[in-house]
């Protein structure tokens, strides 16, 4: 028996009390100077908590004034852009040494490395039967559900789940690390064989394999892949590892980790935020918006017919009609999002090898064009970029990652944050977050049944 998804007329009505009893007048904000989203009328973000794992800049002070700056993103102290290059320069894979950095501080050596990667590979087996009696029964048709409950559920095969302290939560948290890539491909392998009617693979990863190169193995059927699909991935998950405590998923793990639970609920919350389209499902709206236009373009290089279909977007009349360039902006960053800017180059080399050079220059053109429309149509207080969503989508396009698994691969690759910040919350063992709300409602008598009258309409 399924759970009843029918609305009745009787719940119709109750909706609408929900929306008048939810209801509360916008220039109440104002007055109480409330911070909605946590952010001033700047947009700038309420500073609620204080960390050493990342940092990220999009401004600098000159004679005393806050003036825009390109965009930088600093892992542990350390520039992003320094780090890939480091570790591409070398021909390493990045996110296993990423990892180690966001979580202990400082960078591995070969030994250390060596010896954090075969932890990982130690941890990367699911329990006996996880995968049949678990991922395999009433599959979900979305993979952040299948994950989150696959997360769920290993608290029950975890004789300390409640143990938090720091070498137990390092444990849970290593683990998790290892064996996201396994739950979200069997997760979606799952899906597609029950719900789409596809053959099942079950590939087995290899120990001896980077992160990157072990999701490509399990989801393909003939687990081939080339070095420079995995070394894309591989900056991909990099660069999409850890940005900073005020992203929502990743405050999200820290408010629930101060209420002192254990590790599963914890980023099983984490998953639950990354789930919402506002956060982790950016990168699947450039994918489709990019279908679209090319539907709606027949020439991708006329730049006019181009901005005509970007204004279109912007005055809601193409696509979703939502009134926005996907992949365009960022809460954070203006001038430029360093994330993208150093994707960019490996973006261009795939495209290269899989053929699509044609799509780049599209990408290109309205990474070029779309800020300029933007601030002609629109009255914003920092500049337009484009995000690290706005390639990130065609790189998994490219890969042939199928859509189910884009926000899971952005999961995949942000464990490595959570944990770092799950950690370094109970080191700091601070107080429970719990921030305050102003009730504006009246008080008012209590009425008797006999004298009370129906507000359904």
């Amino acid at each position: 028996m399924s759970l009843r998804d029918e609305i009745t007329p009787e719940v119709l009505k109750l909706s609408d009390l929900c929306r008048r009893a939810g209801h509360v007048e916008p220039e109440l904000f104002t007055k109480f100077d409330v911070k909605r989203g946590l952010r001033d009328l700047d947009g700038n973000g309420v500073l609620t908590g204080l960390t050493r794992i990342s940092q990220v800049c999009s401004k600098k002070i000159i004679d005393g004034k806050e003036v825009p700056c390109e965009g930088k993103l600093y892992y542990r102290g350390i520039d992003i852009e320094d780090l890939v290059a480091g570790f591409v320069r070398d021909r390493r894979f990045g996110f296993e040494e990423a990892t180690y950095l966001l979580l202990f501080g400082e960078l591995p050596t070969r030994e250390e490395l060596d010896s954090f990667c075969g932890i990982l590979s130690d941890y990367r087996t699911l329990p006996t039967s996880f995968v049949r009696d678990i991922i395999m029964k009433a599959p979900s048709k979305d993979m952040m559900n299948t994950l989150a409950r696959s997360v769920l559920t290993l608290y029950s095969y975890d004789e300390k789940a409640d143990d938090i302290s720091i070498p137990n939560v390092l444990r849970q948290c290593m683990e998790l690390i290892a064996l996201f890539p396994l739950l979200s491909v069997y997760g979606y392998q799952a899906y597609n064989h029950y719900h789409e009617n596809q053959s099942l693979y079950i590939h087995s990863p290899l120990p001896e394999l980077s992160t990157a190169e072990n999701v490509l193995r399990i989801l393909r059927p003939d687990s081939a892949y080339t070095e420079l699909e995995a070394r894309v991935l591989d900056v991909a998950l990099v660069l999409h590892a850890e940005h900073g405590g005020g992203n929502n998923s990743t405050f999200t793990t820290r408010v629930v980790t101060s209420s002192a639970t254990d590790t599963y609920s914890a980023i099983a919350a984490a998953i639950g935020s990354l789930k919402g389209p506002r956060h982790g499902g950016a990168n699947i709206k450039v994918v489709r918006m990019f279908e679209d236009l090319k539907e709606h373009v027949r020439d991708w290089k006329d730049e006019e017919a181009v901005g005509v279909y970007l204004r279109a977007l912007l005055h809601k009349e193409a696509f979703d009609r939502a009134g926005l360039i996907y992949g365009m902006g960022h809460a954070v960053y203006s001038l430029s999002d360093p994330r993208a800017n150093l994707f960019k180059k490996f973006v261009r080399n795939l495209s290269e090898e899989k053929g699509l050079t044609e799509e780049f220059e599209l990408y290109s053109l309205i990474e070029r064009l779309a800020p300029q429309i933007i601030a002609e149509e629109r009255r914003i207080y920092k500049g337009v970029s484009a995000n690290v969503d706005f390639y990130s989508g065609f790189v998994y396009s490219m890969l042939g990652l199928p859509l189910e698994l884009y926000t899971p691969i952005f999961a995949i690759a942000r464990i490595a944050g959570w944990s770092a910040h799950r950690l370094e919350e109970l080191v700091g063992a601070g107080k429970i977050i719990r921030p305050a709300y102003r009730c504006v409602s009246e008080t008012r008598p209590y009425v008797p049944m006999t004298d009370r009258h129906s507000k359904c309409v």
